[in-house]
This record gives C-alpha cells, sequence and structure tokens, in this order.
C-alpha cells in the first residue's frame, strides 16, 4: 500500500511538473506559429506584445491555454482609422495532444474579456470585417492546410461591448455588457448550437431612428447547424426585451451568396404589460408597481431572397385590446388602449408596402386621442388617415410620471389627409394645430418657458402640390422674460412662395440646457431681426432682387464646443446684416481654440445655397490673428489628444466642400505647426471648384524667407493632386533636413551640410491618405542656389579622396554656387554644374532615387602632379599616354553608384583634355533621358513623334561631331603655329656656349 501512495505522489509531482514546463517548452512554438498563421490569413493590422502572449496548461486543463493581452486589430485601405476589435484578454483552449504533435494545432474554446467590437458596412457594402486572404489555391477537396484547425466547442464573451452599423440599409445595433456563451462541436458538419446572451442595453436603429433603444436583452438560441449546407434552423429559443418576450421559429439558409429566409415569429406572452415595457422612458426600477391590463398579440413572418437586388417578403400583425396603464404614485390612469394595425409586404419590394393601422384609441386621463391611417405603397404613396387629440398639457403628468416638469396648456390638433403623394402632388389635406398659454418648467431648465402660443394651419383642397397653403401665423414664447416670436408661411409647394418674419432674443445658454444638444456645448446670446419674402423661382433663377430680405443680427459672447470641434469657438462680439443679395459679417473678435482671430467679410448667393442644388456660396473674409497654433487641431479621432504631424496616423484625404467659391485673405503674426513656426505670415487662400489655391504666400521660418503659390485638387479623392511654386531665400541645411520629410527622402546630404543655400522650384504630384506627398509621383524643376556650405562627412567624398589620393575633396566649402534640378517620378536628377576644391576642378551631376540608391557622375579636371602611381597608371591604359608628367593637367571621370549610405566610386574613363563639364553634362542627360522613358514621361506616343525624336538627336550629333572636328583643327593650328614661332626664335636668336644640358625628365622624347 506504501509503494502505491509513493507512486501516486511521483505521479502528482511528474503531472505537476509538466504542467509548469509544457508551457514553457511551446510558448516560441505557439507565437511562432500564431505570427505566420496571422501574417497568411489576415488582411489588417494586429497589434500585439510579445511579453503579453502566455501559455497555462492550469486554466483550461486538459488544454493548453493561450492568452494574449491588449490585441488590437485595425483594417486597411478604407478602414485604416477604424479599429474592428479590442481584445484587453483573448484566449484560447487549444488541444494538448495537437500542440506536441506538432501537425496542426486545434483550437477547442475561445474566451474573450470585456471586448470590444465595431462592425462596419460602407455605403458600397464594403465590411471591416471582411479581413481574411482567400486561398487561392485551395481546392473544394484539399485538405486545410494552415497552422490552426478550428475544433471549437465552447466560445464566451465576458462584458462586451458590440457595435453593428450598416450604412448600405442603413441599419444599426449597439449592445453594451454583453454576456455571451455558446456551445457547440464546430468541427462537425451536422450539430446542435446552444448560445445564451445578454446585455444590459440594447438598441436597434433603422434609417436613423431607434426602433429599440437602450433595453435590456435576454436570448436562449438553440440552432441546428447544417453547415455543408449552410443551413440553421430554430429550434428552442426565446428572445426577451424587457419584458416583451418573442419566439422565432423557421430557417435561414445561405447556400451561395443570396440568403434564403423562411421564419416566423409571434408574442409568447399575451398581456398588455409585455409590449408596453417596450415603450421609451417607461421601464424603470418602479415598472414592476405599475398596474396594468388588456391583451396583446403581436405575430409575423419573413419570407423570400435577400442579396443586393431583391428583399424578402414581409408581415406585422399588432393587436391591443383594452390596455391600462397606471403608475402607482399617479393620481390617473391611461386607459381604452386599443389597436388594430399591420405591415405587410408580400413580394419584398419596398415601394408595395402596406401599413393599415386600423384602429388607434387611449384615453389619457380625461383626454382622448383617436388616430386611423392606411398608407398604400410608399412612391407613389397613396394615404387615407386622420388625427385628433385634445389635450390638457397639465393631465399628461397625472398619467405618465415626467419628474421635476411641470406642463400647461391646451394642445387641439385636428388632421385629414386623403389621396396620392408623389411629385407635385399631394393628398387632400385639412390640418390645425394649436397651442395656447404652453407652459414648461423642469428641474435641469434654468428658467421655464412661458406664454407659448402656436397656430398652425395646413391646407390643400385639390390634391395639387401648387394648392398648399402652409400658415404658422403666429409663434411666441418668453424665455426668462426674454422674447422670441414670429410668423412664417409657405404656400405653392410646386413652386414655394415664402413669407417669414422672426425676431427677438435667444440665450444659447438656456435654450440649450431646455433642448440639449448631444456631445455640444452652447452658449451666448443673439439678438436679431430677420425678415424675408419671395418666391423659390426667384432663388433658383437668382433674382435676387426680387426677394425681400433684411435683418440684423448681434452676436454677444458666444461659445461653442462639441465633439466635431473639440478645441472650441469662442466670440467676443460680431454683427452681422443681412439684404437680398449677401450677409456681411463685421468686426467679429474671438478666438478658434486657444489662437486669436479677428474677421470681417461677405457672403453672397446664400439664397441659392441654401434653396436651390449645386448653387456655390461665395465669400471674401479678412482674416487676421496675433498666433495661431495649428498643432492644437491635428487631434486623434478617438482620443481627441493632441497628435504632432510627424507621427500622425493617417487620417484620410480632406475634401475642399463642393460649391465653396471662397476668398481668404490672411494676415498672421505666428503659426506654430508641429515644431515650426512660421513668421509674418501674408496671401490669399481661394476655395472653388474643390480646389484650394494659395496666391501669393510669405512666410519667415528658420531663418528663411518663403513665398508660395499653389494648389491643391480634391476632385478625385482617389489621386488628389498638389502643384506648387517655392521661392526660398537663406535657409539652413540641416534645420530643412530636420523640418520637412521630402528633402529626408528627396536630399538626404542636406543633413550633413552646414550652412544655407536658396531655391525656386515648382513641385507637383498626388497626395497619400496622411495627406503627405506620394513620393513615387513627384515631379518638378528649378534652380538651388548654394549660398554658403561646408561639406565634410560625405561618404561618397570619403571613397573619391580614397581612389584619387585627394585629400581636400572630403571636406571644402562652397560659396554662391547653383545648379539647375529636376524631380521626375521622384528621382532626383541635378544637373552638372561646376566648383573649385583649390586648383581642382570639378564637375557633378546625376540622380538618386526614393530608395537610396544613387547614380553620379564626378569629372575631376587634377593637375598631374597630383594623380597617385596606381591611379595614373589606370589612366595611362584609358588614354594610352606613357607619361603623365608630360602633362600638366588631367580629367578624370568617376562612378559613384549603390545606396547614399554605401556608395561605391570607380573610375570610368580619364581625358587627357580639361572636358570635364562636357563629360557630365553628356552622362547626366542620358540619365534623365532613361528615367523619363522608365516613367512614361514626355515619352513620343507615335511614329510621327518618334521619327522627330530620332532627327533631333541626329541634328545635335551631327552638331556635336562638327563642333569636336573644328575644335582639333583650331588645335592643330595653333601647335602649328607655336613651332614655328619656337625654330623662328632658335634661327634668330642670339648663340650660347655649347654645354651639355642636364637631362629633362619632364618632358617626353
Amino acid at each position: 500500500m506504501r509503494k502505491v501512495f509513493i507512486g501516486l505522489a511521483i505521479f502528482i509531482v511528474v503531472l505537476l511538473a509538466s504542467a509548469a514546463l509544457i508551457p514553457v517548452f511551446f510558448k516560441d512554438k505557439i507565437k511562432e506559429r500564431l505570427d505566420k498563421e496571422i501574417a497568411k490569413s489576415i488582411n489588417a493590422r494586429v497589434l500585439y506584445e510579445t511579453d503579453n502572449v502566455g501559455l497555462s496548461l492550469f486554466s483550461t486543463f486538459p488544454d493548453l491555454g493561450l492568452s494574449v493581452k491588449e490585441l488590437t486589430i485595425i483594417g486597411k485601405d478604407s478602414f485604416q482609422r477604424d479599429t474592428l476589435a479590442y481584445l484587453p484578454n483573448f484566449s484560447l483552449g487549444l488541444d494538448l495532444m495537437s500542440v506536441i504533435s506538432g501537425d496542426q494545432i486545434e483550437i477547442k474554446s475561445v474566451q474573450l474579456e470585456e471586448p470590444r467590437l465595431r462592425l462596419l458596412v460602407l455605403k458600397s457594402g464594403k465590411a471591416n470585417w471582411d479581413i481574411f486572404i482567400p486561398d487561392t489555391a485551395a481546392t473544394p477537396e484539399a485538405q486545410d492546410t494552415t497552422d490552426f484547425k478550428m475544433g471549437i466547442n465552447h466560445w464566451e464573451i465576458n462584458k462586451g461591448q458590440i457595435v453593428y452599423q450598416d450604412l448600405s440599409i442603413p441599419f444599426g445595433v449597439n449592445a453594451y455588457n454583453v454576456q455571451h456563451t455558446g456551445s457547440g462541436d464546430l468541427a462537425k458538419d451536422i450539430f446542435d448550437m446552444d448560445t445564451k446572451t445578454q446585455a444590459e442595453r440594447f438598441t436597434v436603429t433603422y434609417a436613423g431612428t431607434n426602433y429599440i433603444e437602450n433595453k435590456k436583452l435576454d436570448a436562449d438560441v438553440t440552432l441546428a447547424m447544417d453547415l455543408a449546407n449552410a443551413k440553421y434552423t430554430f429550434k428552442d429559443n426565446n428572445f426577451r426585451i424587457n419584458d416583451f418576450v418573442l419566439g422565432m421559429a423557421g430557417s435561414i439558409a445561405m447556400p451561395a451568396e443570396d440568403i434564403n429566409l423562411d421564419l416566423t415569429f409571434k408574442a409568447l406572452e399575451t398581456d398588455f404589460r409585455n409590449i408596453f415595457s417596450l415603450v421609451p422612458g417607461v421601464f424603470t426600477e418602479k415598472f414592476k408597481d405599475v398596474k396594468t391590463d388588456g391583451k396583446v398579440a403581436f405575430n409575423g413572418y419573413v419570407k423570400g431572397i435577400f442579396n443586393e437586388t431583391s428583399m424578402p417578403g414581409f408581415g406585422v400583425d399588432l393587436k391591443v385590446n383594452n390596455g391600462t396603464f397606471q403608475y402607482p404614485d399617479l393620481p390617473q390612469a391611461a386607459r381604452n388602449i386599443n389597436i388594430d394595425m399591420s405591415v405587410k409586404n408580400t413580394d419584398g419590394n419596398i415601394d408595395h408596402t402596406l401599413v393599415d393601422v386600423r384602429k388607434l384609441h387611449l384615453d389619457l386621463g380625461k383626454n382622448p386621442i383617436d388616430g386611423r391611417v392606411v398608407i398604400d405603397g410608399l412612391e407613389p404613396m397613396k394615404i387615407d388617415g386622420n388625427l385628433q387629440a385634445k389635450l390638457d398639457l397639465a393631465e399628461i403628468t397625472k398619467v405618465f410620471p415626467l419628474e421635476g416638469t411641470t406642463l400647461r396648456g391646451l394642445l387641439a390638433v385636428n388632421a385629414q389627409a386623403k389621396g396620392v403623394y408623389f411629385e407635385k402632388h399631394m393628398p387632400v389635406v385639412t390640418a390645425t394645430l394649436n397651442l395656447s398659454n404652453g407652459y414648461v418648467k423642469s428641474s435641469s431648465f434654468p428658467a421655464p418657458l412661458e406664454q407659448v402660443t402656436v397656430a398652425a394651419t395646413v391646407a390643400n383642397r385639390t390634391g395639387n402640390a401648387a394648392d398648399t397653403d402652409i400658415q404658422i401665423s403666429r409663434f411666441r414664447m418668453l424665455l426668462d422674460k426674454e422674447p422670441l416670436e414670429g410668423r412664417v408661411a409657405i404656400k405653392n409647394l410646386a413652386q414655394p412662395q415664402f413669407d417669414a418674419d422672426i425676431k427677438g432674443v435667444l440665450d444659447l445658454t438656456k435654450l440649450t440646457k431646455i433642448f440639449p444638444i448631444e456631445g455640444t456645448t452652447l452658449s451666448g446670446r443673439l439678438n436679431g431681426n430677420i425678415m424675408v419674402k419671395g418666391k423659390m423661382t426667384d432663388v433658383d433663377a437668382g433674382r435676387y432682387g426680387n426677394v425681400q430680405a433684411s435683418g440684423t443680427v448681434q452676436i454677444a459672447q458666444l461659445n461653442y464646443k462639441s465633439t466635431d470641434l473639440p478645441q472650441g469657438m469662442r466670440i467676443n462680439s460680431a454683427k452681422a446684416t443681412f439684404n437680398n443679395e449677401q450677409v456681411a459679417l463685421q468686426q467679429l473678435n474671438g478666438y478658434l481654440g486657444k489662437s486669436d482671430v479677428q474677421m470681417n467679410g461677405t457672403v453672397s448667393n446664400y439664397m441659392g445655397y441654401l434653396f436651390s442644388e449645386n448653387q456655390p456660396l461665395r465669400g471674401n473674409f479678412t482674416l487676421r490673428s496675433t498666433s495661431f497654433n495649428v498643432n492644437e487641431w491635428m487631434v486623434d479621432e478617438r482620443t481627441g489628444q493632441t497628435v504632432s504631424a510627424s507621427t500622425q496616423q493617417a487620417q484620410g484625404v480632406v475634401q475642399v466642400p463642393a460649391n465653396i467659391d471662397m476668398v481668404l485673405t490672411t494676415q498672421i503674426g505666428t503659426v506654430v505647426y508641429d515644431n515650426l513656426k512660421l513668421q509674418n505670415i501674408n496671401g490669399k487662400v481661394s476655395l472653388k471648384d474643390q480646389i484650394a489655391k494659395l496666391e501669393d504666400v510669405s512666410f519667415n521660418t528658420l531663418g528663411g524667407q518663403f513665398s508660395t503659390t499653389g494648389s491643391y485638387d480634391s476632385r478625385d479623392l482617389i489621386h488628389p493632386k498638389f502643384s506648387f511654386g517655392l521661392d526660398i531665400k537663406n535657409l539652413d541645411f540641416q534645420q530643412s533636413f530636420n523640418a520637412f520629410n521630402t528633402i529626408q527622402h528627396i536630399a538626404p546630404i542636406a543633413k550633413l551640410l552646414k550652412g544655407e543655400f536658396s531655391t525656386k522650384f515648382n513641385l507637383n504630384g498626388e497626395l497619400g491618405s496622411d495627406m503627405m506627398p506620394v513620393m513615387s509621383t513627384l515631379t518638378g524643376k528649378g534652380m538651388v542656389e548654394v549660398v554658403e556650405a561646408v561639406v565634410s562627412n560625405v561618404k561618397a567624398l570619403s571613397k573619391i579622396s580614397q581612389l584619387t589620393n585627394l585629400k581636400e575633396v572630403q571636406n571644402f566649402s562652397l560659396k554662391n554656387r547653383g545648379f539647375a534640378a529636376e524631380i521626375v517620378g521622384g528621382n532626383l536628377v541635378v544637373k552638372p554644374f561646376d566648383f573649385s576644391v583649390g586648383d581642382i576642378k570639378m564637375t557633378v551631376g546625376g540622380t538618386n532615387n526614393l530608395s537610396g540608391k544613387v547614380d553620379y557622375v564626378v569629372a575631376m579636371d587634377v593637375p598631374s602632379g597630383k594623380v597617385g602611381s596606381s591611379l595614373a597608371s589606370k589612366i595611362t591604359g584609358l588614354t594610352g599616354a606613357q607619361n603623365l608628367n608630360s602633362l600638366e593637367r588631367v580629367t578624370l571621370q568617376l562612378g559613384v553608384t549603390g545606396t547614399y549610405n554605401d556608395p561605391a566610386v570607380a573610375l570610368k574613363g580619364s581625358s587627357l583634355k580639361a572636358e570635364a563639364s562636357s563629360i557630365v553634362k553628356e552622362v547626366v542627360s542620358s540619365k534623365l533621358e532613361n528615367v523619363k522613358e522608365k516613367l512614361n514621361v514626355n515619352v513620343p506616343t507615335n511614329r510621327d513623334s518618334i521619327n522627330a525624336e530620332l532627327a533631333r538627336r541626329k541634328q545635335e550629333a551631327e552638331l556635336k561631331a562638327r563642333q569636336e572636328l573644328e575644335k582639333k583643327r583650331q588645335e592643330a593650328e595653333q601647335k602649328l603655329k607655336e613651332e614655328a614661332k619656337s625654330r623662328l626664335n632658335k634661327l634668330l636668336g642670339p648663340k650660347k656656349p655649347v654645354s651639355t644640358p642636364p637631362v629633362d625628365t619632364t618632358k617626353q622624347q
């Protein structure tokens, strides 16, 4: 027996040791497989730290637990700013034997703790969760070749947040504090999947309307899964939303792209209380004490094919009989609630929907509401209905709990409509709405709304839109004793005529407390008087002289801040005056964020912009500021925190608004942008036809003076274009390198130069999604003048020095030297330029590109005595000269290739003549042509142009040959003259005593 216990103890120790050591042995292996699978299978950015990957055998025994903390999945392309999933704690249960064997790791369970999922479908139908890379080489019969195998039989979500938004429908679902568990053997083709889902808050939105808002969800669903046929059948299930319980039967099949729906649903409980729990604001802690009575029947179906071009048919029936509810603390009940309605669509064509509210009646205390309506079709829409209500608003608070709110006033509504609604046609309508002596006070209001009076009528007795008459003959209210009143009349909806007169004071602080705007803070006072009268035909035709418009608005201490404008805006004072043609803004004084602004200007064609399509809003403003901080406006969309321009993630291409024709003349003392301070900015910015233009904009920064003109064209958002003309004077090389990423890409040598340069350069190209230039599209040309520069530590020059044994070319100074340059498709082409380093004459030219590759030619006119012996032998081999000592100078042709950080220098040729400049010009011209041909820039595209190009090149070659021949003739003639002169001197000159001269070793024998 003792041996048994000893053996058992040893077994337990070995088991525990194995459980502790197995994760250590296999962590690197699984991490490697995980990274490989992500790279192979997922087209998205998957972010996690290696230190946040853990393995354990204790928590998931007998499976091996793989956990990843702080895992983030971010989309690409259209979704590069969207976080698809943020998983603080993501766990997988892995089959232990599959890990040990190493062939294919089998996933047995998945657990998500507090995940945040955002599922988005664009209007185009593109979904952000479509991130899996298809295996194009796989066949239906092929075995699963992935590193992981899905054998999941259990999954769990704890305290999750799920947001689904489909902009193509548009439809949305939001669920918060989600608890979800599921089980089923996903390794099989046929099995039952059991799920339990709870959400503390559940909202369903369609077309901007919340049909279910902040309800509690509790769903138990069992689906019969047929994966082979992609068919899913509802078995035992119920969906509980608040107290409303819904049952589902039928199936969903997705054998191909179509979704085949065959579903029925019905309320599983028939008490009125259940459906009453769905009414907004009803389901609170006090709901359990509400007295209810009455019965309800609710059922419906969805049947048919759903795809991009068709919808299934559907139908819903709702009946409420003698419903009643009364809150325990309120004196009166709502009684006689009777509803009989149906919504049907038999063929899936949404325009054929029939809404039939046969009966609607309820008594709110002593106030009856009656109505009925039939809507047959949506376009055109056939309507037949009426609504009648007489309400003492004070009675409503005796029936329905409105804590902290006082209502008074008499509201009467009487409306009838019958006929067909479509373009330029309306039903016959008579409707009146009258509110007298209205009063609204709430504990959240700073002051009550008093003496609220509204008298409105809508009439159309023929069915023609031209005969419609809408009259708000009077509206008036007092807000904290300050009046706002007016009238509005609209006639003839086919060719509308309008007449409005509004005057009064708006205290925005008090008004937004009564009518809050979510995510917005607004305060200040508007005092105005606006009158407008005219016809829309005159507005559409631009005959604004026929429109009577006038008014004045005084703005004082206006403060505005929102989620879209977190920096905020403050207007201390401003005045706006109106007439038919324009709105004049005078003496605006305030702040944008923390930056002070002063503005004056006018806006014209505002009527055409507001009331017609495709008419531009024109404006002309002057803007002055002592200091403007651009960094304050560069914020992360999700966190609202300021980010620098250099580290800012792509926020998408900025689109210049359509139908805007604006000119902004600016005068700003200091602009702070990233790490730059721009001083004394002056110039114009114009916006028109979705193009922004800079006109004569000048400023100082980094010790240099800048002048620029340019444009940004956003008409093609896939390939937005820009062009700039730059005139820069006395800019520091190293500061420019640190400040401008374009220089970092195109001219990295600027980092090593000490001094200043000036340039006149024209640039154009495309911008990427981060609003930075796409370097491969960059094209331009201009001149660069080196005002003064100390050249040192350039690797290419060090290697030239090593090859030539000319130490002085490693470090030297340049002053007032200029050169021409051209940028073609992101390649910088430096045209040949000359300079001297001591008694060495140099000519340099060539190209470098975005990948760091360089291809330069350096021609050096060097005293022959400075050429080392090893290099001299190479030169004699190239030129055929037998002794360099007989020459005063020699020209070296060097090639600099490789990369900027690792260049290679080689002797490409040599000449006994001083022709450095012509050598480099010829080589660089050839390189420029090659670059242009590769990028198809200015390449002839037809036979005539090709012939013309060949003829041009032939003429150039012939001219060059004639010039070379003439040069040689002149050289020979000069040599002959010099020889004749020498001989004549020997003949006529005085005779000297004969002596043996020393041997001259400097001349060729």
